[in-house]
């Protein structure tokens, strides 16, 4: 059985719906502003009118895994609908978790969210490569067979992730160009988009001095409340801002929990991200 590439599948989608991402981010203080307990009922609550209200309008959710992992088994249960709901609505779902480790753990780390048999399989799943990027090669190969993709933290916007993300190798290279480098080859020859994205923050300013041109998605966090907009795309990711992939998350749901609210704003952020990339 062939299996569509997640790059054909998000290119559809960025194209058909806009590239807008929406985080699903159920901490206890957004619970707190919707009138929601910081429980099971309450996470249940937030994270299935955020699907309801937004699944037929956004290309992508991105529910964070550590919001529901904190209720243990339940909150996974919860996790699993979810992903299940959002999917079963049209909507790619990329599950942020963001694992990364070596052999035979990363191969279980990738069944988890990566192999269609799992509860929580997932179209792409965010990876961190600083056990070295080979040693994501299980996740790599998973998905490339499953049809899911890859988002691997390479220019991350938190200030920290810079002491490592741009110390510079021997080579003269920094350790965050080399893992866009990775991602290119793993991207070669794909088309319209490969499936093995970058993690790369919108707040980040001028990047010219990288070759973000990796032929796949690049999922950009940081607009709306860490401060980026939409009107800095452009001059953040340059000749790559049309694979931009934008992630909002408080911005939009700081408006629950009404639903037509929460598809004003997150119709508001679509729109204001298309004007920016087509007029690039």
């Amino acid at each position: 059985m062939t299996v569509t590439p997640f790059g054909t599948r998000l290119r559809e989608a960025m194209d058909s719906r806009g590239p807008l991402c929406v985080g699903i981010d159920p901490h206890a203080e957004l619970l707190a502003s919707w009138g929601l307990n910081d429980d099971i009922a309450g996470l249940e609550r937030f994270s299935r009118t955020v699907v309801e209200a937004l699944a037929d309008q956004v290309a992508v959710f991105k529910p964070q895994a550590a919001f529901f992992e904190r209720f243990g088994s339940k909150g996974i249960a919860v996790l699993e609908r979810t992903v299940a709901d959002a999917r079963a609505a049209g909507t790619l779902v990329v599950m942020d978790a963001k694992r990364g480790d070596i052999g035979s753990t990363m191969a279980a780390y990738a069944q988890t969210f990566l192999d269609p048999a799992s509860p929580l399989f997932s179209d792409a799943l965010t990876v961190s490569p600083y056990l070295g990027y080979g040693s994501l090669r299980p996740a790599v190969e998973l998905a490339r067979a499953s049809g899911a993709g890859l988002f691997v933290l390479a220019l991350t916007s938190n200030p920290e992730g810079a002491e490592v993300q741009r110390a510079v190798r021997e080579d003269g290279r920094t350790i965050g160009a080399t893992m866009l480098a990775h991602l290119a080859a793993e991207n070669a020859g794909a088309e319209p988009m490969g499936s093995f994205g970058a993690v790369v923050g919108a707040t980040l300013g001028d990047l010219s001095s990288f070759d973000l041109d990796i032929n796949g998605p690049l999922l950009a966090p940081g607009i709306g409340a860490q401060g980026a907009t939409a009107a800095d795309l452009p001059g953040v990711f340059g000749a790559a801002v049309r694979n931009v992939v934008p992630n909002v998350s408080r911005g939009v749901l700081r408006h629950g929990p009404d639903a037509a609210a929460l598809r004003a704003s997150a119709l508001t952020f679509a729109e204001e991200i298309r004007k920016a990339v087509s007029a690039s």
